[in-house]
C-alpha cells in the first residue's frame, strides 16, 4: 500500500517551498505521481466600488496580481521538482478554492497544504485545512508554516480516541505508519469500555497496526487542566515525533462545533505537520 498520486496545492504563498519538499520527498518514497495545483478566485468588486469610475482601476490590478501569483506557484513547483525523476503534472483554473480544490484531491491518494500563517498576507482562507478534510474525503497533510524537515514521518504520533474518524485517520496514514521507526499510539482520558476502547484502551489498536508490520507502543495520558490539543503538542515534544497522526471529528454540519477543540488547537499551534482525515 502507498500513495501513487499525491497533490500539492500551490499559491504565491513564499513559504510554499516548506510544503513542496515535504511533497517531493513523500512522491520519491512512494514512487509517486506528484501534481501541482493552483486555483484562482474571481476578481470580487468592493461594494463601494461597484459602478464607480475606478472598478476598471480596481479590475486590472487584480489581473495583473493574478498573473503574477500564477507565475510564482508555478515557479515554485518548477524548482522543486527540477532534477528529479517523478511524474508530474501542472494545473491551473479560475474558481472558489473550496469548491474547486476538493475535486481535484478526490483524485488523489494524498493532499499536501500548508498551514495558513495569521500573521502573513493570506493567499488562501485561514480554514483551508479544515475545509479540505471535511469535503475531500481524502487524507490531508498540513505542513506548519514555520517548515518541517522534508522527510518526516520517522516518529509517529497516532492521536486515537477509538472513535470513527480517527480509526479512518489510522487507515489512511498506514504508509507513513508502516514506514516510521516508531509510532506511538496516544490516547487522552481514555475509558474502558466494550463499545469503544476495550479493556486495555490503545490495546486494540496496536494489535491492529502490528499485523501491518508497524512498530508501536501505548501512551496513555489525562488532559487535567490542559485541553487534549495541548497534550498532544506536549508529548509530540517529549518523544521528537515528526507527524502526528488526527482524526477530524464532530457531529454537527455547522463548522465551529464539527471542528473538535483538539484540531482546533494543533492546527493553530501545530509545530510538525499533522495528517489528518474526517
Amino acid at each position: 500500500m502507498g500513495y501513487k498520486t499525491i497533490l500539492v496545492h500551490c499559491d504565491a504563498d513564499p513559504k510554499v517551498a516548506h510544503r513542496l519538499a515535504i511533497a517531493v520527498e513523500l512522491a520519491k518514497r512512494n514512487d509517486a505521481r506528484l501534481v501541482g495545483v493552483h486555483i484562482q478566485e474571481p476578481f470580487e468588486a468592493p461594494p463601494m466600488f461597484a459602478g464607480s469610475a475606478a472598478m476598471g482601476t480596481l479590475f486590472s490590478l487584480f489581473e495583473e496580481t493574478a498573473k503574477a501569483n500564477l507565475a510564482a506557484a508555478k515557479a515554485a513547483f518548477t524548482k522543486a521538482v527540477k532534477g528529479t525523476d517523478l511524474l508530474t503534472e501542472w494545473r491551473s483554473e479560475d474558481g472558489y478554492i473550496d469548491a474547486r480544490l476538493p475535486v481535484h484531491a478526490r483524485y488523489a491518494d494524498l493532499m499536501v497544504l500548508g498551514q495558513p500563517d495569521p500573521g502573513a498576507p493570506s493567499f488562501v482562507p485561514l480554514d483551508l485545512p479544515e475545509t479540505m478534510a471535511l469535503s475531500t474525503g481524502r487524507p490531508i497533510l498540513v505542513v506548519p508554516h514555520v517548515g518541517a524537515p522534508a522527510e518526516c514521518g520517522k516518529t509517529v504520533m497516532l492521536c486515537w480516541n477509538a472513535s470513527r474518524e480517527s480509526a479512518r485517520a489510522a487507515s489512511d496514514a498506514l504508509p507513513f505508519l508502516q514506514a516510521a521507526s516508531k509510532v506511538i499510539v496516544l490516547s487522552v482520558d481514555p475509558r474502558s469500555s466494550n463499545y469503544g476502547h476495550g479493556a486495555e484502551p490503545g490495546a486494540d489498536a496496536a494489535a491492529w497496526l502490528v499485523r501491518h508490520g508497524v512498530k508501536v507502543t501505548v501512551q496513555r495520558d489525562v488532559a487535567s487542566d490542559s485541553d487534549v490539543g495541548s497534550v498532544i503538542l506536549s508529548r509530540a515534544a517529549d518523544h521528537e515525533v515528526d507527524l502526528v497522526v488526527m482524526g477530524l471529528y464532530g457531529h454537527s454540519r455547522l463548522r465551529e462545533l464539527v471542528l473538535g477543540g483538539a484540531s482546533r488547537t494543533l492546527l493553530a499551534n501545530m509545530t510538525v505537520p499533522v495528517l489528518m482525515s474526517h
